[in-house]
């Protein structure tokens, strides 16, 4: 062999395995790098031969356009193959801004079954009973810190929303029908419960979404109950300028003595958190209640039309738990300090 000669090495499976995941990155991304996949991977709560489940991080866009560097869908299938030959699939969606529990499927069964259990809200038509009944426990809950406090400590929201265009048809924004029914609009309910008492201005709440809509929960926080979600300055910019610019003065819950929400000495706060000038916003979606797609996809899409059998030692639900941010756990702590 002479110096300078080329040697030419075979290709192995597991490198063209490699090739074939990087390969559904869309061509305007840049390829993950290393960091960026073991990132992705910390994130996993849950993995069976069904579904994956992440905590998303708020600021990671879920579903990437080509101006988009390595959103969730892109790095997934970077990322989150692991045995599959190919990466999994977005079964819903959750803002950028917005964090906690994102649910992918595995394969294309598990995930077309999951996308329209999602779209109707654990509402399925299946001809296979178990499934059926399994989906009527499906819930997902979402926690929520609000500038001011709604009327009622809980209550149901049933608010279609419809679609606007501003800006000569640029930018999009979700808002209420209007009563008059005339304008196209989809149905949108959110059951809804206050957590605790208000302070520094602002409460906790817990929504359960009951349709999937975009912007649904945004938009009922801030114009069905008059309480915009804190860092949401698409739906709540003067709310928000308001706030920031009076005086927050509240009440202990056990003595009923007015008092002021301060920053602690000695503590640095994230960027972000409720006492920040520019907070992120605080919606987190927290418990996700769903069938265990595994079990039961044998008997949706099994040769013996709905009657193939059950692993019975595998439960019907799944119940899944996210830990909040950083910028949530801070604004937690601070406003949970006052009710010890």
């Amino acid at each position: 062999m002479e110096a300078g000669a080329r040697v030419f090495i075979p290709v192995s499976v597991a490198e063209s395995r490699v090739s074939k995941r990087f390969d559904c990155i869309p061509s305007a991304t840049l390829y993950p790098n290393a960091d960026e996949i073991r990132y992705l991977q910390r994130l996993v709560l849950f993995r069976d031969s069904a579904i994956i489940v992440l905590n998303k991080p708020p600021k990671l866009p879920v579903k990437g356009n080509l101006p988009v560097h390595n959103s969730m869908d892109a790095l997934a299938a970077a990322a989150l193959s692991y045995d599959y030959e190919e990466g999994p699939q977005m079964v819903h969606r959750l803002d950028k801004e917005s964090s906690g529990i994102i649910l992918m499927g595995r394969t294309k069964d598990s995930t077309s079954h999951l996308q329209m259990l999602f779209r109707d809200m654990g509402k399925s038509q299946s001809r296979v009973k178990v499934w059926s009944d399994a989906c009527r426990g499906m819930s997902q809950k979402y926690w929520a810190l609000v500038i001011g406090a709604p009327k009622e400590k809980e209550g149901l929201i049933d608010a279609p929303l419809t679609k606007v265009l501003l800006d000569e048809g640029k930018t999009e924004r979700v808002i209420l029908a209007h009563i008059s029914g005339l304008e196209l609009s989809q149905k949108a309910v959110t059951e809804y419960r206050v957590l605790g008492p208000t302070i520094n201005g602002c409460s906790w709440i817990e929504l359960r979404p009951l349709t999937c809509r975009k912007h649904q929960l945004r938009v009922h926080c801030a114009e069905a109950l008059g309480t915009p979600i804190v860092g949401d300055y698409k739906y709540g910019w003067f709310v928000h300028k308001r706030w920031k610019q009076t005086r927050q003065v509240d009440v202990e819950p056990i003595s009923g003595k007015p008092y002021k929400l301060r920053r602690p000495e000695g503590i640095e706060f994230q960027k972000g958190s409720v006492l920040s000038k520019v907070p992120l916003l605080h919606l987190h979606c927290r418990e996700l209640v769903l069938p265990n797609i595994a079990k039961f996809l044998p008997a949706l899409d099994g040769p013996l039309s709905g009657h193939a059998e059950l692993e019975s030692f595998k439960p019907d639900h799944l119940r899944f738990v996210a830990s909040m941010p950083s910028h949530m756990k801070i604004s937690w702590n601070l406003m949970s300090s006052y009710l010890v």
